[in-house]
This record gives structure tokens, sequence and C-alpha cells, in this order.
């Protein structure tokens, strides 16, 4: 048996040991030396929850772009923190002086820089989501074998106990057996922009290397940092952004399966704009998993009006979150340590609340040597693989009228209640009579993670992308 497997379905699963010798727990002065990559945005985050940990110490920063690691040293010097500066990842992960590294990078470098760093001996914590396509988070998760080294997920809810709580509460039948696990991403997403001509990079990046697997194409967005996440060779939509928090809280109700379901389907598109990114802002992505389906939702457009104004839509008083539905009620909550378990008259039965800083379980383990199973990459990558799912049907679907994908969806009441839904919404913003993207269904083999079956070359070709000889992942 393969080692992940049997310690998905051991005593062992809870928790186990996997420190291989020539990784290092510990620097100078007995705490763990940890650098920061990518240091502006999420990495100030992760800064913070570095400094704040009594046995670790913020030993260096990493950023491609020089003067966001000048305008973060400057403001560390201020506490009188000193750190080593370095623009290349590589030169980074090669230091002697580095004991783990957090990631906070562009979606598409997550994997490489973890497992460039794994390579070296160097334990790290990647953030949502782990990895760009399926293929290379499951590479990901066998590193942390092949390494052995502790590599973490930036899916927070699995630090706060409310949700472990909810769950075992759940299991325990208070609310009987769990029928539909949904997440929603209501989020407000303006355009970006629209550029008439190729960009330049900020002064200083070194765009080869911002680019990594990718190749080097024009900069086509008005805004370099950041709205990188709307176009797919670097980012993954709202979808695989914020979405992979909430995939993970389904995933975590379903009692954290360790494969993926086996087939998927995703309706959707860009609408309300016409602006340089090229991902959903409003999709539905519909997972035929056991013991019971996911059905996710992204909204990127304001209630009404494309007013902003106006304010977000919300879903039994969830807009970013989870309402995961029992014979007898549910479990929602937002993007937050709290939830609330209700019967089927909303009636509140029981709260829950309590959270763990999720960085800071991550040193310990690093520490300990030992990772329980919910903070592993394996189950970071099986997360962020359920956004990617739906990615590729979307992507290689075409536009189709309402009528018609009614009419294909129909022996699916779930996911024909959510286009109802999702097709009132974009008419309350003046978006009738348009044609969404009605994504292929798509298959899957749960043991090699590989597509199968109709538009299986597509599916599986997509999902390999490109990767430069230079910036190829170290156990591929």
């Amino acid at each position: 048996m393969k080692r992940r497997h049997f310690l998905s379905t051991s005593a062992l699963a809870g928790s186990w040991s996997l420190l291989a010798p020539h990784a290092s727990a510990q620097g100078a002065n007995g705490k763990l030396r940890v650098a920061v990559v990518g240091v502006k945005g999420r990495g100030g985050s992760h800064i913070k929850a570095v400094i704040s940990h009594p046995r670790a110490t913020l030993a260096a920063l990493c950023d491609v772009d020089p003067s966001q690691l000048e305008r973060k040293q400057k403001e560390l010097a201020k506490s009188n923190i000193k750190v080593e500066t370095f623009t290349d990842y590589r030169k980074l992960c090669e230091s002697k002086d580095i004991d783990a590294i957090t990631i906070a990078t562009c979606n598409h470098t997550h994997t490489l820089i973890a497992l460039t760093a794994a390579a070296h001996g160097k334990h790290a914590y990647v953030e949502k989501p782990v990895s760009h396509n399926i293929w290379e988070g499951r590479k990901l998760a066998e590193g942390q074998e092949e390494y052995g080294v502790i590599i973490a997920h930036g899916f927070q809810r699995r630090s706060e106990t409310c949700w472990e709580e909810a769950f075992a509460w759940a299991k325990e039948g208070h609310i009987g057996k769990l029928t539909l696990a949904r997440g929603f991403c209501y989020k407000p997403r303006r355009p970006i922009g629209k550029v008439s001509e190729a960009q330049e990079a900020p002064k200083g990046v070194d765009y080869n290397l911002w680019s990594g697997p990718r190749k080097v194409m024009p900069i086509m967005r008005k805004q370099f940092h950041y709205d990188w996440h709307w176009q797919s060779p670097y980012g993954n939509g709202d979808l695989g952004n914020q979405g992979p928090h909430q995939l993970d809280v389904c995933r975590w109700a379903l009692g954290d399966p360790m494969r993926l379901p086996p087939r998927a389907l995703s309706i959707g598109g860009r609408f309300g704009y016409d602006d340089d990114g090229d991902t959903a802002n409003t999709q539905i992505l519909y997972l035929d998993a056991k013991p019971a389906p996911i059905l996710f939702e992204v909204r990127g457009l304001p209630s009404k009006r494309l007013d902003w104004k106006q304010g977000m839509d919300k879903f039994n008083g969830v807009g970013i979150g989870n309402v995961i539905e029992y014979e007898g009620g549910t479990i929602s909550g937002g993007h937050s340590a709290n939830c609330v378990a209700k019967d089927k008259d909303g009636k509140e039965l029981k709260k829950f609340t309590g959270g763990q800083n999720h960085i800071h379980n991550w040193i310990d383990a690093c520490f300990s040597g030992k990772q329980r199973a919910l903070h592993s990459a394996e189950n970071g990558h099986l997360s962020a693989a359920l956004a990617h799912f739906g990615t590729h049907s979307l992507t290689l679907g075409k536009a189709t009228s309402a009528e018609e994908i009614t009419a294909a969806i129909k022996d699916n009441p779930k996911v024909t209640e959510a286009f109802g839904r999702m097709s009132e919404h974009l008419a309350a913003n003046g978006l009738k009579n348009i044609n969404p993207g009605l994504g292929v269904p798509l298959t899957i083999d749960p043991r090699t993670e590989k597509f199968i079956g109709n538009f299986a070359d597509q599916a599986n070709a997509l999902d390999r992308e490109h990767y430069r000889d230079e910036f190829k992942l170290p156990n591929a």
C-alpha cells in the first residue's frame, strides 16, 4: 500500500511523524528560523504570525519586487527586527540559515516554491490554493512524503475548533444524515480595466522570475500585483481563490474523503463588464461526491443594477461561507471562527466558536515532527483540486442558451435550483438573454487523478499546463 493510503485508513490517520533526518526543526538559539516569501498582502499576516510565535524568529524576506522588500524591511526595522532579503526564492531555499518558509506568492508558483524548499530540507507553509492544477497538487502531496518535511496548507478553518466540534456533534446524529454540502463566495469583484497595449513590469521586478513555470507573456493588465488572480495562467479566479476555503469545509463535512469525487460539472462565465480578466465572476460547481454531493457558487457582481452600493446577495444569511445541509437541519457559518446548527425550521440548536493560529500550528508541527492529517499537504491538495476540477469543466465548455442549459441539467434538481437563482441574479443586474458557459461533464479516476471518458484528452492536457525547463518541479 502507498503510505498515504495507509495513513488515511489506519489508527495513525490523526497525526504522524515524518520528519526526515536532514530536515531542520530549529536554528540559532533553539528557534525555528522562518522566511516569508511574498510580502505584499497576505504575506503581511504571515510575518505577524511568525513574529508572535515564541519559538520562531523571522529570519528573512523574499519577494520578486525589490520595492516591496524595502518597504517591509523598513517597517520591521522600526521594531528592531532585522531580516535578510532575497529576490530569488531559489537562493533563499539554498540558504543554510533558514529552516522553514511560508509562501504567499502568485498561485502559479505556490507548489513550485514549496517543493523547492522541501527538496532543500526546509518545512513549508503554502497559501491557498496550494496548487494551480490537480497534477502539481498531487506532486506537492508526494513531495511531503518524499522529502520528509512538514508541508501545511493555508486553509485556516482547519485550525478553528468550531468547525471540528460542529462536525463531530453532527456525526453523533443530532440532525440526521448529511444530504448536501454547500459553499458560497458572494464577494464583490469590480472590473480590473482593459489596456490597449502590453504594460511594463514594476521597476526592478525580474519578470522572467515572476513568470516562473509559465511562458513569458505580455503583461495585459493595469495593476501588476493582485489582478493576476483573474488571469488564468497565474490565478484561478474566485473559484480557486476564495473558493478553496469553503470547498475545504465541504470536504471536511463529508469526512475528508482521501480521493477526489469522480464527476464534476460547472456553469458560468464573466459577466457585467469587459476587462482583461478571463476567469469566471459568476459560477456554479457541482461535484458528485460521497457521502453527499458538493454545490459551490461564485457571485462577484452586486445584488442588483450593477450598483456596488446595493451590497451582495446571501443564501440563508451566508455570503462567504458554508451551509451544510442534513435531514434534520443545517450547520452554517461564514469565513470566521463561528458556526451554528439549526433545525429544519431555522431554530438554533447549538453554537460553536473558537479557533487557533493556523501558522502557529504549523510551527509547532515543525518542532514536534508530527502533523495532524487535516493540516497536511494531501488535504490541501484535495480541497484545492475540487476548484481545479470545476475550472476545467467550464474552460472546455461553450456558451449555451439558458433554455438549453435548463434542459441539460433537468435531472439534477440541486443544480437546476442553483442555476435558476443564478439567472435571477444576472437578470437583477440587467443581464438578460445572455448565454452562460455550460461546462462539459468531466470524469476523473479517483485513484490516478487522471481524466477518463469524454473530453479526457483535453482535460488532461489542460491540467498539465506549461512548465519551462528552468522552473520544473523538483520531483516531476
